[in-house]
């Protein structure tokens, strides 16, 4: 990879932890789902999942393209299998021991924990794209225009959920789904808004 614009080291391991998130995020997903006690929730998650599948091939052919090992190591990239193999742990281990709401709320925050940091790789992988017009940047640019949308509802949607499984829990009144999901929210400001306006809703 030809560097013009950024570390190319640094763009190796970015990608690296990128596909690991993934794969980790397809697994999370998956145990998530099986903790599901909302409806609306599990189809979100279900969608999602597919996505997060779909996510892991669209990185996979940017080290195609980019003529990368997808299975290639590193020591962020250890950290990023570690984690998500520790929050998949965490989703079963409140399965096996709290009442189907509580897990539930263990798996909302779970996905917000691993979207979080998904979020930002993508966040990184359009700042590299925007940082050149080599063959680098017009790979990574196409590929971060393909999922950034799908990102940003994973991300946002599921905090609202998280949030609004918190307040049922705490006896008060929920918007569920939440007012992310109704107001379709794609930015952080969008989502700002959508919790501002929850009261409305109630």
């Amino acid at each position: 990879m030809a560097s013009k614009g950024y570390d190319q080291s640094g763009v190796k391991e970015l990608l690296l932890q990128s596909l690991e998130t993934e794969r980790g995020g397809i697994k999370i997903y998956t145990a998530a789902i099986s903790a599901a006690v909302n409806e609306d929730l599990r189809e979100e998650w279900q969608e999602y999942l597919e996505e997060t599948q779909h996510h892991e091939e669209v990185l996979t052919h940017v080290f195609g393209e980019l003529g990368m090992d997808t299975e290639e190591m590193s020591p962020g990239r250890e950290v990023c299998a570690h984690n998500g193999a520790s929050l998949v742990a965490a989703i079963e281990l409140a399965k096996a021991n709290a009442d189907p709401a509580a897990a539930e709320l263990v798996a909302c925050e779970c996905v917000v924990l691993a979207e979080t940091k998904d979020h930002s790789n993508w966040e990184l992988i359009g700042k590299v794209a925007e940082s050149a017009d080599d063959k680098v940047a017009k790979v990574l640019k196409a590929a971060y225009d393909e999922v950034e949308e799908d990102e940003d509802h994973h991300l946002y949607h599921t905090k609202g959920w998280c949030r609004e499984l918190w307040i049922q829990s705490l006896g008060m009144p929920a918007v569920l789904p939440p007012p992310e999901e109704v107001k379709k929210v794609e930015t952080a400001i969008g989502a700002a808004r959508a919790e501002q306006a929850r009261e409305d809703m109630l």
